[in-house]
């Protein structure tokens, strides 16, 4: 094994009881670090501030990772101009944060019985952002709405 002391200097290859017994001389403890590497690497640490440290790195790198949520925008059927723009420009904002956006569009009363002007619209909101989004989900009619999912196409695309 490739020992290791505490203050990060190599002190050579040896055997498991000469490098437990250098750990047991100093009252200190040995951790496995890289059990992979030929020859294994193992280091001459104080167990409990070695966990400590590493536990606060990683709840550190925990809450510095940014999560990514799926947004959700709502259309209605009979949206005008000007609040279907509002709402786009919105959706841009979520994608722009690397969000997921699930655009649903909801049918009302009679509505349901023109389910073509739902696809029309949309078809716009896709059209609208051009190649700058992808359509993870398609348009589905799904009871009393249509929905589908988009995401930026410069996104950095993360598995979940």
């Amino acid at each position: 094994m490739r020992v290791i002391d505490e203050n990060g200097n190599q002190l050579g290859i040896m055997s498991r009881a000469e490098a437990l017994q250098i750990a047991a001389d100093q009252e200190l403890d040995l951790v496995e670090i890289s059990p992979e590497a030929s020859p294994p690497v193992v280091k001459i640490v104080d167990w409990g501030k070695y966990n400590y440290q590493r536990t606060k790195q990683l709840q550190k790198n925990k809450k510095s990772a940014k999560t990514l949520d799926v947004k959700q925008m709502r259309f209605g059927l009979k949206i005008s101009e000007h609040d279907l723009g509002v709402k786009i420009r919105k959706v841009t904002d979520f994608l722009e944060a690397g969000h997921k956006v699930k655009i649903t569009i909801f049918y009302r009363g009679r509505e349901l019985a023109h389910k073509e002007l739902g696809f029309k619209l949309a078809d716009k909101v896709i059209n609208d952002f051009g190649d700058t989004i992808v359509v993870d989900q398609t348009p589905e009619f799904a009871g009393k709405q249509l929905n589908f999912v988009i995401r930026s196409s410069h996104a950095k695309i993360k598995n979940t």
